[in-house]
């Protein structure tokens, strides 16, 4: 289990400036994902180390009671970095979209609160729902809830490359991550085994989960679970009709290059679309701290 690293980082950096399409909706997804890393990744290369006081006692008992490492009062923050990356972010949304330009700007303004952004970060950690805060301070709860995620995003990668070398990958085999209890947004079959691993959508964490389950409601009844796969069988859409989710995976048997895993959320998006269409959804948060 590893979390993305700065190094991972440049290299999709590096490869998002091979790949930027010359026209279309592609292309603006690849500029605008570009330039939420880089803010992302300058964020990440300010930040200490964090100083974590969870004890080799304190870690054992958390992860034997399937409880992930880091509450939200465990988190080493910078609330005066958090608050730089939220206006810079809230920035990027307002200059790259028309529909939600205004609200971003208002967000960016607010940040200057930090009661408002302490609250809002806790809420989202703890898969609370933010619709009271954003009534009260007059924002939009999706936007106030993707740039939250987009903010503690390098913050929770950090957390994560400290706390894994400290977990028996072994020990654990819950449908959310064992470091900040994030839900799966991808997955992949991977080279040796065809073991299926989990990718965490917040803090990008890998761990190893079972093929035949659903790693959104535990669903085992294999009348309901199912997945279809690609011309190339590189990709797989695993979903769920219990609970009708789907799981982006891509299998590395069938791949001879270097896969950047965070990159395959990106280059899969018309998975995204068709999965809709067909009337399944994407991973929900819950709440596991």
């Amino acid at each position: 289990m590893y979390a993305m690293s700065p190094e991972t980082e440049a290299k999709i950096l590096h490869k998002l400036d091979e790949l930027e399409p010359r026209e279309g909706e592609g292309r603006k997804l690849v500029q605008l994902y570009r330039q939420l890393l880089r803010l992302q990744s300058k964020a990440r290369s300010q930040f200490s180390t964090p100083k974590l006081n969870l004890g080799t006692d304190v870690i054992s008992n958390r992860l034997t009671k399937g409880l992930p490492l880091l509450s939200f009062d465990d988190l080493a923050l910078d609330w005066a970095q958090v608050q730089r990356l939220f206006r810079e972010i809230s920035r990027l949304v307002a200059r790259n979209s028309t529909e939600s330009a205004k609200a971003a700007k208002n967000l960016g303004t607010i940040s200057s609160d930090m009661t408002f952004l302490e609250e809002a970060a806790r809420a989202w950690y703890q898969g609370a729902s933010l619709t009271s805060i954003a009534v009260r301070y007059n924002v939009d709860a999706e936007l106030l809830g993707l740039i939250v995620a987009a903010v503690l995003k390098p913050i929770l990668s950090a957390h994560s490359e400290v706390l894994l070398p400290k977990i028996e990958q072994e020990s654990w085999r819950h449908r959310y991550c064992p470091i900040c209890g994030g839900r799966p947004d991808f997955a992949y079959l991977d080279k040796e085994t065809g073991a299926r691993w989990l990718l965490c959508s917040r803090c990008d964490t890998k761990w190893l989960f079972q093929r035949l389950e659903c790693p959104y409601c535990g669903c085992q009844d294999q009348d309901a679970l199912a997945y279809f796969t690609n011309d190339t069988g590189l990709y797989r859409l695993y979903v769920c009709e219990q609970c009708k989710r789907y799981l982006k995976t891509i299998d590395l048997r069938r791949t001879e290059s270097e896969v950047l895993l965070p990159l395959e959320r990106l280059l899969t998006f018309e998975l995204d679309i068709q999965a809709r269409a067909d009337g399944y959804n994407p991973c929900a948060e819950a709440n596991t701290n």
